[in-house]
């Protein structure tokens, strides 16, 4: 079965069409196909509308009792989902689902997460623009080179779900943080419509937004599982240069005053022994926050393993449970 997960928000006019275009496709190439609409606090009749649409049982509606935001539509529709592969569409009509074969194609070709590519966007230059400033900027930052990660037209293998946790507004970092995985990411050029129904959600503070999340996307694929990594090495960094500082400032005073001619500046009036001590603080702050998240670490990783596995062999049923038991310190005789 492919399940097509819709987040939906104030998009009552092109549900009907998209719902339509949907049945056309899956019935041109013979797919078993499930259509999940999420209606993220809609204030228009799209509610209404999915309950009309259900009278397909190929149809299912989800609703939540207020906006949420996609990253949970979308996180509600994949906990919904029965199907061993999962597309994303927008409901708005601009993502074109008879480019659905394209990206099961490419998952049939070996990739967990297929990414569209509108390589032409009609869209306004003023959103066009920053978002192609956004993109090559995630690529820079996390290695995951894709020319439109903010597409809404992606496929996945369902097991990419069993290891990849939604939250906040990371949809849009989904495939780096499935690469940061293991899992092989891919992207093929789908066609992007003008816009004829409903409003962009986003605005300016989208982008604010954006890069807030791509450092915190880098900070959890980069250092996830070792937090001290980071932050202790650049509180000893700063602490270091705090040593550094006062220990210029001991050996100045020391020598000044083996010499009376020198004209000695009072330490407390120099700005070197602020700075020093404010590093050395900042220094063990950070080593100290460091030592505290990776006691968080340690306590969660008892349930989230460090690593994915893809495939076993001749490995006997139960085994894993059984060593994992064994570790929470059950003995199974």
């Amino acid at each position: 079965m492919l399940s097509i997960v819709i987040p939906v928000r104030d998009e009552a006019g092109s549900l009907v069409m998209l719902h339509g275009e949907i049945r056309a496709v899956a019935s041109e190439h013979g797919y078993d196909v499930e259509a999940i609409f999420v209606d993220d606090g809609s204030r228009d009749p799209s509610w209404e509308v999915i309950g009309q649409l259900a009278a397909d049982e190929r149809v299912r509606g989800i609703r939540f009792r207020r906006n949420f935001g996609k990253a949970a539509a979308l996180d509600a529709g994949f906990r919904a989902a029965r199907g061993d592969t999962i597309v994303t569409l927008d409901a708005d009509l601009q993502d074109d689902p008879r480019e659905i074969p394209k990206l099961l194609e490419k998952i049939g070709q070996g990739c967990d997460v297929v990414s569209g590519w509108k390589q032409v966007r009609h869209d306004p230059w003023h959103k066009v623009l920053p978002s192609r400033v956004f993109n090559w900027l995630v690529g820079r930052m996390t290695g995951v080179r894709l020319h439109d990660h903010n597409c809404g037209m992606k496929a996945y293998r369902r097991e990419v779900f069993d290891e990849v946790r939604l939250y906040g507004e990371l949809h849009r970092f989904v495939p780096v943080l499935a690469a940061a995985r293991g899992f092989r990411v891919g992207e093929v050029v789908v066609n992007h419509r003008p816009r004829k129904f409903g409003r962009s959600k986003y605005g300016v503070g989208r982008f604010i937004k954006g890069f807030l999340d791509l450092l915190t996307v880098k900070f959890l694929t980069g250092f996830g599982h070792r937090p001290q990594h980071l932050l202790g090495a650049a509180g000893l960094l700063f602490a270091l240069l705090g040593v550094v500082g006062l220990g210029y400032l001991a050996i100045y005073w020391i020598v000044a005053q083996l010499n009376p001619a020198w004209h000695l500046t009072p330490l407390h009036d120099r700005p070197l022994l602020l700075y020093s001590l404010a590093s050395l603080l900042f220094g063990g702050q950070l080593m100290s926050i460091g030592f505290v998240a990776e006691l968080v670490t340690a306590h969660l990783s008892r349930e989230m393993r460090a690593y994915s596995i893809a495939e076993r062999v001749n490995e006997p049923e139960g085994q894993e449970s059984e060593v994992g038991s064994q570790k929470s310190g059950t003995t199974h005789r």
